[in-house]
């Protein structure tokens, strides 16, 4: 690579990863929010991802709960308001995609494996924490100001959940792959052998 480009290797590498498992996500995957049908490559996996909105809109139920009481659970994927304004939790609100594409960028990234096998899930269960907080929010908005849903779901929110990925990424490349997993012989562990 050229030595001009050597700086930003890192991020250049994050930026084609993002866009390529992005469009790779479009491609593999039929069925947008109205749809009876989900399915990546041919696989009907409709049941699969309708189990996971339900999980979704009950934790995001539960943590809306602890503030408010007001909310009502008007069947397993929507939650209103008593404005009559609400969410419907839908197959696109799951973490599913932005797991597949952190997996995607942290196969491509450079370091280690023995970090990558810890570091892979440790993303995934904080992009779905994550993703509960900000279907929350989008939710808690409609309770009093309706008008503001469309910008802080489809811009707002959205954008926020790929800057946390892009946070945990770089967690990854400045603090966490260059550090060394110190290595443990039998030896060094437990003693040297006596006799």
């Amino acid at each position: 690579m050229n030595k001009r480009f050597q700086p930003y290797y890192d991020i250049i590498i994050f930026a084609v990863t993002l866009l390529a498992a992005d469009a790779l996500w479009k491609l593999s995957v039929s069925g947008d929010e109205k749809a009876n049908v989900i399915a990546i490559w041919g696989m009907d996996l409709t049941g699969w991802f309708y189990a996971i909105e339900v999980h979704i809109t009950d934790c995001v139920e539960r943590l809306i709960r602890l503030f408010s009481d007001t909310l009502v659970r008007k069947n397993d994927i929507t939650l209103t308001w008593p404005n009559g304004h609400g969410a419907r939790i839908v197959w696109s609100c799951t973490p599913v995609k932005q797991c597949f594409i952190w997996l995607c960028l942290l196969l491509t990234t450079r370091g280690g494996w023995w970090h990558k096998i810890w570091y892979v899930p440790a993303g995934w269960l904080l992009l779905y924490l994550f993703n509960i907080l900000r279907i929350a929010i989008v939710t808690a908005v409609n309770a009093t100001h309706p008008e503001w849903f469309h910008v802080m779901h489809v811009y707002v929110m959205k954008y926020v959940f790929y800057g946390f990925m892009f946070l945990l990424w770089v967690v990854f490349v400045e603090l966490i792959r260059t550090r060394k997993i110190p290595h443990c012989s039998l030896r060094k562990c437990f003693g040297r052998g006596r006799g």
